[in-house]
């Protein structure tokens, strides 16, 4: 049975208009709604509300919610090697599902209907994803250093058999890094992306030393490296991309590929700051994401958006990354780089949205409701998220989330004796 909804009254490009929402997508938006629109629909009064495009964070670590603020102020070295690989090692399926589960309820009332997640015991993250009502794009994560062989093969059977793929989820290769997955396998697995059709995403260029290993082993940069190895393409993505040349700019521009900043995170373990002025001018495809809770420490797309803006005129002018084109990278060029029709309040588009209380402290005065949204508000502004055409959040409350608190409080608990 058909299911319609109209946003009655809501702020949109300057006037109130109503919207209507047939089933998952949005069937009208500049269109005069006419009587029949309305019958047999859910009302929902928007008339103190804006509507936005939801966020989609282009590469976190959903599970390590559960290690929030475990070990901070520390290098990226130390914090992986000394701190967060010991522990994770102790994490079971149950309790990356609890994880999961926190950092999506976190993600919901942030705004974010969609994540990039790189991570272990996949099954349990997709599992999390269904059941909450929102998109993802679960990594296969392959790691040399932390896996068995038998791991491995496990994981390459998992992606030739298309298992965990649904209408909110599809299944990405992850090679975690090129410290982690060296240049045979990483080989291997460009092969398989491209015989299964799947996207490519990893951990690109994110520290100095990181350059520095790559160039005494492989004698390249990192995006040398995988442009050798024939895997640079539009199906390709990286997060962090923080140490990008001249000339690395210009081979990840002419591949197509989008690079996924992390601006908070990196600057958080003191990786550095991303040349996104550079890289705007050098035409790269550029999308948003929050990396994981314990580097950041939070999930709060809203925050990404601000801190890429304000670098990106620090590195440029006070021109340099409008409001409108910073919540592009946060919204559609993350939606666009995963094949997905969203990101956008537009006819046709999967129905993915926020409502933004206009009578919030940071939305009054409005001149300008992007320049409001980018800069000044924050999460407390969203009542309501919208995924696929349902409520996954109303009124600022999502089903479950008492227990899903006390369930990770309770996890943490036992992680930290």
């Amino acid at each position: 049975m058909t299911k319609k909804t109209v946003l009655k009254s809501a702020f949109f490009e300057g006037s109130k208009r109503d919207i209507l929402i047939v089933d998952n997508r949005f069937e009208k938006v500049h269109t005069a709604l006419e009587p029949a629109d309305y019958q047999d629909a859910e009302i929902v009064d928007c008339s103190n509300f804006a509507i936005m495009p939801a966020f989609y964070n282009g590469h976190t670590h959903a599970a390590m919610s559960l290690l929030r603020g475990f070990a901070d102020d520390m290098e990226l070295g130390k914090w992986l090697n000394e701190y967060i690989w010991p522990t994770e090692a102790k994490l079971t399926p149950d309790d990356i599902e609890v994880g999961s589960r926190l950092a999506i309820l976190e993600m919901i009332k942030s705004g974010t209907v969609f994540f990039t997640d790189m991570y272990w015991h996949r099954e349990r993250t997709i599992k999390v994803v269904e059941e909450m009502g929102i998109r993802a794009a679960i990594g296969v994560t392959f790691a040399e250093p932390l896996m068995s062989p038998e791991a491995w093969a496990a994981n390459v059977d998992f992606l030739k058999n298309h298992t965990g793929e649904s209408e909110r989820v599809q299944l990405v290769v992850m090679p975690h890094a090129i410290y982690t997955v060296g240049e045979e396998k990483t080989a291997e697995l460009i092969e398989l992306a491209h015989a299964e059709h799947y996207k490519i995403h990893t951990h690109l260029s994110e520290t100095l030393f990181e350059i520095k290993t790559c160039n005494e082993k492989y004698g390249c940069t990192p995006v040398e490296f995988w442009k050798r190895l024939g895997g640079l393409n539009s199906n390709f993505s990286a997060a962090h991309c923080v140490h990008f040349s001249a000339s690395d700019r210009k081979i990840f521009a002419e591949s197509g590929a989008t690079a996924i900043l992390n601006p908070c995170s990196n600057l958080k373990l003191s990786s550095g700051m991303p040349q996104v002025a550079e890289m705007l001018k050098d035409g790269l495809k550029l999308g948003l994401g929050t990396d994981g809770d314990s580097s950041n420490n939070n999930l709060d797309m809203q925050e990404e958006m601000k801190a890429i803006a304000l670098l990106a005129k620090y590195l440029g002018t006070a021109e340099t990354l409008p409001a409108e084109e910073a919540l592009k990278m946060a919204t559609c060029n993350v939606a666009n780089f995963f094949g997905i029709n969203a990101g956008k309040i537009e006819e046709g588009y999967l129905a993915d949205c926020l409502l933004i209380d206009m009578n919030n402290e940071r939305m009054v005065p409005c001149y300008n409701v992007y320049s409001n949204w980018v800069y000044a508000a924050n999460s407390s502004a969203i009542d309501s998220v919208m995924c696929n055409g349902k409520f996954v959040m109303r009124g600022r409350h999502v089903d479950g989330e008492e227990e899903i608190l006390r369930e990770a409080r309770e996890c943490a608990a036992r992680l930290s004796k």
